[in-house]
């Protein structure tokens, strides 16, 4: 006998809580999409990244020079 499918739980809208609604998911409307983008936007949110080594950083290795 199959199991029931459970009904997706409904998601919050992560700016202010209320449930999110369909044509604005995850978020429950426009604006809070708007804050959501503009937060982005401002730099409010930030991906924390490391710099890439570059090669200058690197020692370098000479393989045509052997001792």
């Amino acid at each position: 006998m199959p199991q029931p499918v459970a009904a997706p739980k409904p998601s919050r809208c992560p700016i202010c809580g209320k449930q999110s609604h369909a044509p604005f998911d995850p978020f429950c409307s426009a604006r809070c999409q708007d804050v959501d983008l503009n937060r982005w936007l401002s730099g409010v949110y930030r991906i924390p990244a490391t710099d890439a080594e570059t090669p200058s950083d690197s020692p370098e290795v000479n393989s045509d020079e052997s001792d």
